[in-house]
């Protein structure tokens, strides 16, 4: 008899509005091996094991709130990086299949492992019950990639390939830093690989912003984009039109 997997929670949102779509239960996992530059929630990355919850007791709190879903709410599991608990967040969607509840993944791709086959059974397991993959494409550059993250793309790319071959619905999002993230080549770049993916149903640049810097400050770790300053509404905007933002209108809700 298999183990119940065990998942590591680091914390709830119960009405979340901008992780999927409708209202949303977002469950954050602990847990991520990126170093993004921009990274609003620092204190996510070390995996500290408490706040331990199988897949039912995590579904049976997050179902309490269902009654505020209606017809297109749900749950999203966020992160940290929720594909570092894959096999806890495979458990808790097919949970959620069995109720009709709409489930979303938000990640970052970065443990993708297409060479690794016993990994992929287990992704293709979560992918049969996942409604939503909402995917962050940080940077098309290999090499700009590894300097902003930590972590080379090539794997994040051929996931969000992936999960477009399953028919698996595409939310992607795009952080825009000026001076690092906000090159039109870049952008262009990124806006003909969307083009290849036939399930893409909305792109969302998502302006940069120093919310999060104090996390850094109380944890202690150097803020590598201090002085960065946010995009101006006329970047964002020539942003979404090189990343064709509103190609996507008559896309179908999810």
């Amino acid at each position: 008899m298999a183990q119940t997997p065990t998942g590591f929670i680091h914390s709830v949102e119960t009405f979340g509005l901008v992780d999927g779509p409708g209202v949303r239960y977002v469950l954050f996992l602990q847990g991520c091996a990126m170093r993004c530059q921009y990274c609003h929630n620092p204190e996510t990355w070390a995996c500290t094991r408490d706040n331990a919850q199988t897949p039912q007791q995590a579904f049976d709190a997050a179902y309490r709130y269902h009654n505020y879903w209606r017809s297109n709410g749900g749950l999203t599991v966020s992160g940290g990086e929720p594909l570092l608990q894959l096999d806890f967040v495979a458990e808790l969607f097919r949970l959620a299949r069995q109720k009709g509840v709409h489930t979303a993944l938000d990640t970052c791709g970065q443990p993708f492992a297409p060479d690794n086959a016993a990994w992929m059974a287990r992704f293709d397991a979560l992918l049969q019950n996942t409604d939503l993959v909402i995917l962050d494409l940080k940077e098309m550059d290999e090499a700009k990639h590894r300097a902003l993250t930590g972590h080379g793309n090539r794997n994040i790319l051929a996931m969000a390939q992936y999960v477009a071959q399953k028919g698996v619905a595409l939310w992607v999002r795009h952080v825009l830093v000026p001076g690092l993230t906000d090159d039109a080549h870049g952008l262009r770049q990124l806006d003909a690989f969307l083009q290849t993916l036939p399930t893409v149903r909305r792109v969302e640049v998502l302006p940069y912003h120093t919310l999060g810097l104090f996390k850094w400050q109380n944890l202690g770790i150097p803020y590598p984009l201090d002085g960065v300053r946010t995009p101006t509404d006329e970047e964002v905007k020539t942003a979404e039109d090189l990343l064709h933002v509103r190609a996507y209108p008559d896309a179908p809700k999810e």
